[in-house]
């Protein structure tokens, strides 16, 4: 399966900067943090009601290229102002499993590191939380044992401390193991406090039902989970919750595997569609802005709906994401300015 940054590509002649070691004054800073989280790490119990409110009910959330792909090369205070929340894409691994890092990409201009996270002060003052996505289709951060998830967890931790981001999206798509990935989870949120802003963007294929490890991982964290922001695209034909096939690209598509979710419990608020800013950013399943908007209505409304109607609705469903900010921008930000107001006026 394609994945969320299936379009990343790298230009001839571009070389991209080696990494930089760990920052230890930030890890040192979140060392204290993160062995309260590990100690006091506990699986959720029971059915989610409602998603933390660290963010508006309901969400525009878009990934951020830390790269150039040929869409349009953005600095962070330039995103369009209808996102609620930026995922920064992507955090890096490094040569210890687990352990990731991150550093701005030279082609986006930046004077300096500063620069970057003035702007990333600037539109949390603007209310728009901004998060560090690890993973994509590139990079493979592993986390599959107790030495992983602490330094999954102490990392994530120390680039929250010095850039000043908000959380951490979770876009791992060469597998992952829920029971260690919870407990990194359980540790960044305990460091970090309720004002945590997670997410996630699992593929169709690991939503499809509670047996997956994305899925687990999801249950086993709602009680602090912002929102799993399915990636509706670069899919096959699905099964929806009525057990019925669905094609991608349609506006059954999004509704009827979003009901999986809606279903098997999560909180609605925790329940985001994630879909391609344009026919470009994705290899398949792009859809039209309006469709976005119909499978919202069809969701929370019961009105606008495809074939498959829902048995009931939910108001508080949390909204919508895009890949990406960069290729919204890229087509005048004709999908940002068209599912954005709409996700404001949600019941």
């Amino acid at each position: 399966m394609h994945s969320l940054d299936s379009d990343r590509t790298t230009p001839a002649g571009h070389h991209r900067r080696g990494r930089l070691p760990l920052r230890l004054g930030a890890a040192a800073a979140a060392g204290a943090l993160l062995a309260a989280g590990l100690a006091g790490a506990a699986t959720a119990v029971g059915p989610a009601e409602v998603a933390p409110a660290a963010v508006p009910a309901h969400t525009l959330t878009g990934y951020w290229h830390n790269f150039d792909n040929g869409s349009t090369v953005l600095k962070l205070g330039e995103v369009s102002p209808q996102f609620d929340i930026i995922a920064v894409s992507f955090a890096s691994s490094t040569s210890t499993p687990g352990l990731i890092d991150f550093e701005l990409d030279p082609v986006l201009g930046y004077a300096s590191e500063q620069e970057f996270k003035d702007e990333i002060a600037a539109k949390q003052a603007a209310g728009v939380a901004v998060v560090l996505s690890v993973g994509g289709a590139e990079d493979h951060v592993t986390v599959n044992d107790a030495a992983s998830a602490s330094a999954f967890a102490e990392s994530t931790l120390a680039l929250m401390a010095e850039f000043g981001f908000d959380g951490v999206d979770i876009d791992l798509e060469h597998g992952i193991n829920a029971t260690y990935l919870t407990q990194a989870m359980e540790a960044i949120h305990a460091g970090a406090g309720d004002d945590l802003v997670y997410t996630m963007a699992p593929q169709t294929l690991d939503m499809q039902n509670t047996s997956s490890e994305y899925f687990q991982l999801a249950l086993n964290t709602r009680d602090f989970l912002t929102a799993v922001q399915t990636q509706y695209y670069n899919s096959g034909s699905m099964l929806g919750c009525d057990g019925q096939v669905y094609s991608a690209g349609t506006v059954d598509f999004l509704t009827a595997l979003a009901c999986i979710q809606l279903e098997s419990g999560l909180a609605a608020s925790q329940v985001g569609l994630g879909v391609p800013a344009t026919p470009n950013a994705a290899g398949s399943g792009y859809v039209d802005p309006q469709v976005v908007n119909d499978a919202l209505d069809c969701l929370t409304r019961g009105t606008s709906c495809g074939s498959f109607v829902p048995d009931q609705t939910y108001p508080e469903l949390r909204g919508a994401m895009t890949w990406s900010v960069n290729w919204d921008a890229h087509a005048g930000h004709s999908w940002s300015d068209t599912v954005g107001p709409h996700v404001d006026a949600l019941p």
